[in-house]
């Protein structure tokens, strides 16, 4: 069955034209993905506002399964030293006490490697910028990162240098030191 001119430019479709669902309604409670109760006064009010996008609402403000929401210091400390262990310490040659982490790796691949391992690295800096470092902190924090990220270009050798310098161990140290002069 051909479509008329009228049929593909309208903003209707056959799907839109189809009749609602008259099934029988839910019972018993309504129950979010985090566990808790939603109130039937609260499912009405949705219904009368609509759809949002694609029929969906979402409310990321009030989510706990946001990661990055309302992080304690400590908390926002222990997942930047668990990523700077990733980063630079994570393995370990067999038969060596030489350790790399996905720095070495992901800087094999050339230039585009250094770029993604730098980026994050970065990542590092603005997150102990947003708990409170001073200048002169993130300023060697950032020397650190511009240094492992410079030298880490050079083929071969620059991923030698990735291996052994470790910016990211080294900035979460120079942190590590400055929040605990902040809690005498």
């Amino acid at each position: 069955m051909a479509m008329s001119n009228h049929q593909i430019y309208s903003r209707t479709t056959a799907r839109s034209q189809q009749a609602p669902f008259r099934g029988p309604k839910t019972h018993g409670p309504i129950i979010d993905q985090e566990g808790r109760e939603i109130p039937a006064e609260a499912e009405i009010l949705a219904e009368a506002m609509g759809p949002q996008v694609g029929g969906f609402r979402y409310d990321f403000g009030n989510s706990t399964a946001n990661p990055f929401a309302n992080l304690t210091r400590e908390q926002r400390m222990a997942r930047l030293d668990a990523l700077a262990q990733l980063l630079d310490v994570a393995f370990i040659v067999p038969g060596t006490r030489i350790r790399y982490g996905i720095d070495g790796l992901i800087g094999l691949i050339p230039v585009i490697g250094d770029l993604i391992t730098t980026a994050i690295s970065l990542w590092l800096v603005r997150e102990a910028r947003a708990l409170g470092a001073p200048w002169h902190v993130t300023a060697r924090m950032l020397s650190n990162v511009a240094l492992d990220g410079v030298v880490g270009m050079v083929p071969l050798a620059g991923d030698a240098f990735d291996v052994m310098f470790r910016a990211n161990i080294r900035n979460m140290r120079l942190l590590r030191r400055w929040m605990d002069k902040q809690r005498r």
